[in-house]
This record gives C-alpha cells, sequence and structure tokens, in this order.
C-alpha cells in the first residue's frame, strides 16, 4: 500500500490513523533517508495514544519508552547503534516482546537482533511531501493495512 503525504500535518495525520489501527500493540518498523520524517510519523502514533508533548528521536539513548493512558510505546531509533548486540544491554529483547508497541527507526542497524517486524512504514521525500510505502509482515500487520484502507487519513490517496 502506498499513501502520498503532501504535508507535516498529513504525516501527523496519517501516524494518528496508524496508531489507532495498530491498538497499541505490535512492531512497527520505520524506514528512509535523514529527513524522511520517521520521527514526525511517530509523533502522529503517540498523539493517537494521547501523548501532546514533544517527540525528540531517541538517537543517544536508543529508545524512549511512553506509558500511556491508552497504550505502552518503545520507541527505537538505531542510527547510532553500533552493533545489534547492543540492544540486549539495554533490555532491547524484553522490550520488543513486550505486550505493547514498539516503533523502531532504522531497524536495518539491528538486523539479526530484531524480530519480524508486523508492519514496516518506508518514507520517501516526495516534492514538498513524502511518500509512504506500507508493507506487512505478519496477521497483525495485515490487519492494520485493512483498517487503514478504511479510513479518511488515506483516503482518496493512491494505494496499492
Amino acid at each position: 500500500m502506498d499513501i502520498s503525504l503532501p504535508d507535516e500535518a498529513a504525516q501527523v495525520a496519517f501516524g494518528e490513523a496508524l496508531g489507532r489501527a495498530l491498538a497499541g500493540r505490535g512492531r512497527l518498523y520505520l524506514e528512509g533517508e535523514l529527513g524522511a520524517g520517521k520521527t514526525t510519523l511517530t509523533r502522529g502514533i503517540l498523539r493517537a495514544y494521547g501523548h501532546q508533548g514533544a517527540v525528540k528521536s531517541p538517537t543517544y539513548t536508543l529508545v524512549e519508552p511512553y506509558t500511556l493512558p491508552a497504550a505502552r510505546v518503545n520507541h527505537f531509533d538505531l542510527y547510532r547503534l553500533g552493533d545489534p548486540e547492543e540492544l540486549e544491554f539495554i533490555g532491547g529483547r524484553e522490550l520488543l516482546d513486550d505486550a505493547g508497541l514498539s516503533v523502531v527507526e532504522w531497524p536495518s542497524r539491528g538486523e539479526g537482533f530484531l524480530p519480524v517486524a508486523d508492519l514496516v512504514v518506508t518514507l520517501r521525500v516526495a516534492a514538498a511531501g513524502r511518500l509512504a510505502r506500507l508493507q506487512a509482515g505478519t496477521e497483525h500487520g495485515r490487519a492494520v493495512i485493512a483498517a487503514l484502507e478504511n479510513t479518511d487519513a488515506v483516503e482518496g490517496q493512491p494505494s496499492s
């Protein structure tokens, strides 16, 4: 499924729809070059669960946990990860196996350690906005895509 996101507001709105569709559980991997909007999308996801504060990418701490009334979300940024085994030292295995939602930026840096994603979103810069490509890796991921296909956040957007 491909979705055109013409500006930051559309990206945040799509993140909120994605957060609702994920229902506060699973593993979401965000791919894309620097500046593609992975953290912006995460901000929208967190808003779906009631977070109204700032969202910064946990580039140096590797993970930022959010315990919200509607969900528990672990936001990972693996950009500066030297070796996938470093995730073991921060309790990554337990956090990723958590019943909550794990959002992982730069999942390729954790290859060999990370479990299969329920959903992978690849963001690409396209004119002034972004193009998001969604690929399901599990039944939960397929259910998320099906739910998104029926929301206003993606209404009128090209999909495949």
